[in-house]
């Protein structure tokens, strides 16, 4: 306990399906669908602007998103997309 899992109902994992759409999936339309479906409290916690907060990693198929194009990433099916927060209280 005391992760990003507190925001989303304690919760630590969610295999989604997204629903069709004309454009193809990316990170930056990934985070609005899981702050509207997903996130149970303080999203300001999770999202700042269309991005992660810093203080969270993000990994994509392991690998860290930076090297992936970040928010531009087009998802694809069976991705697997992981958010981790680096910051703890003291």
């Amino acid at each position: 306990r005391g992760g990003a899992e507190l925001l989303f109902d304690d919760v630590k994992k969610h295999q989604v399906t997204l629903p069709c759409q004309p454009e193809p999936w990316d990170i930056r339309n990934l985070l609005k669908w899981i702050k509207q479906n997903l996130l149970k409290e303080r999203p300001e916690l999770f999202i700042q602007g269309d991005t992660v907060r810093p203080g969270i990693l993000v990994l994509i198929n392991d690998a860290d998103w930076e090297l992936m194009g970040e928010l531009d990433y087009k998802l694809q099916d069976q991705d697997s997309v992981v958010f981790i927060s680096t910051l703890h209280g003291g």
